[in-house]
């Protein structure tokens, strides 16, 4: 705990010095160079033992100081950026201050000693700490790669190190891709997804199955008085629980997309707006409990190892709507329906099939253009959500896209009506 507590310290330090500068008016040096010289030239001043005057910084690794610094430099970089329009994405907000109850507790090491023990396939080597013992085989998920970073913190009681590696690849060596064929993915709350091989992976429900105890746990934590050691232990308790739902669900996305990035050669999903899904307030708490964000991540850069190709379709195609029979689309189609039937040719089958089924048809076409011959990306220069009209009845032209024409749809259906 003394190095998580002395890269707090210095965060904090540094922090406060910028905005000193800012109050005082000068122009601010908050590179991580900057940052650094200015901690060696004041930590025997900052980082003294109030009681005794004695300075306590040379009792952590110098990693705990310096990491904090790029941390805090990172983080006014990205204020900067983010001020001047320099920098994609949400606006980032000026550095605060970490507080010992809230803050994760953290340090990192990028130089020095650490890392790996030669003969000790269990442990780790932290300078000015020693020989940390691991719950498993390091040596072996390493694999012979250069370790680069070490990030230590504490989550839950329960200690991390994570290892950024760097592993040297022949530009020559292109992963195999599996043999698995197409398929689509359609995902959900109800069921997490439905592939259009017929295939469904049903939700954990990580959050909603730990509900009532971290209900329970919350209200145990909110009776208890400041002053002794019992909220603390409730505080405890409350964090194990999210830890063990924080866990579940990355178990489950781990496991789902290691074996999609396996089986499948090509990988069709949607392009889902996630941050306008979370507007419904009703589905909300389920939709962020599913992390559809993570389940696309995890899948980009786990079908690059494997060879697979994963397609993004656009998100104004109406796969829910479409036909995978013949190609009409539905003008409405509420959420309560879980079943599509088709009124022009009489196909009944399960919605997130059909909807499946059609991402996979689209994922499979040309780049430039969705099953109904329809342009998929947006024309608009500044990204706006904008669309190409797509025609709705179906096509008479002889080489038009059909979809669900010739895959064997058939043999997925629940029944036809004729």
């Amino acid at each position: 705990m003394s190095h998580t507590g002395a890269a707090r310290f210095a965060f904090n330090a540094g922090l406060a010095h910028v905005k000193d500068m800012l109050d005082k008016g000068e122009e601010p040096e908050w590179s991580h160079y900057s940052l650094r010289k200015w901690w060696n030239a004041n930590k025997a001043t900052l980082a003294v033992n109030p009681e005794t005057g004695e300075p306590w910084w040379q009792e952590n690794s110098k990693e705990a100081y310096s990491n904090a610094l790029k941390s805090l430099a990172d983080g006014l970089r990205n204020f900067s950026e983010s001020r001047k329009g320099q920098r994609k994405g949400p606006k980032m907000g000026f550095p605060r201050f970490k507080s010992k109850g809230r803050a994760v507790p953290r340090f990192a090491y990028t130089t020095g000693e650490f890392g790996l023990i030669d003969g000790d396939p269990h442990a780790l080597r932290l300078p000015r700490i020693g020989r940390v013992h691991c719950m498993e085989n390091v040596a072996k998920r390493v694999g012979g790669a250069k370790v680069v970073r070490m990030t230590v913190s504490q989550r839950a009681g329960a200690w991390y190190a994570a290892l950024t590696i760097e592993i040297e690849r022949a530009d020559s060596a292109v992963p195999k891709p599996p043999k698995g064929g197409s398929v689509g993915i359609d995902v959900g709350v109800k069921e997490f997804a439905t592939l259009s091989d017929g295939t469904v992976i049903h939700n954990p429900r990580a959050l909603e199955s730990n509900l009532r105890r971290l209900g329970e746990a919350q209200q145990d934590l909110s009776r208890k008085q400041e002053g002794s050691g019992r909220p603390r232990k409730a505080k405890a308790r409350v964090a194990r629980l999210y830890a063990r739902v924080a866990n579940l669900r990355d178990d489950f996305l781990n496991k789902t997309t290691t074996m999609l990035a396996n089986t499948y050669e090509d990988i069709s999903i949607e392009d889902l707006n996630v941050a306008g899904m979370l507007r419904n307030h009703s589905l909300a708490q389920a939709i962020q409990d599913v992390s559809f964000y993570e389940f696309r991540r995890q899948l980009t850069y786990k079908t690059a190892r494997t060879g697979a190709k994963l397609h993004v379709i656009d998100r104004w195609y109406p796969s829910s709507k479409t036909c995978s029979n013949c190609g009409t689309v539905k003008a409405k189609l509420s959420l309560s329906e879980r079943v599509y039937r088709c009124d022009e040719c009489g196909l009944v089958i399960d919605r997130d099939l059909n909807a499946a089924i059609n991402i996979m048809v689209v994922g499979s076409a040309p780049e430039t253009l969705n099953a109904r011959g329809g342009d998929v990306r947006r024309a608009d220069a500044k990204r706006r959500a904008t669309r190409t009209p797509v025609k709705r009845e179906p096509s008479g032209r002889a080489n038009a896209v059909r979809l669900g024409a010739g895959l064997g749809n058939e043999a997925m259906q629940v029944s036809c009506q004729r």
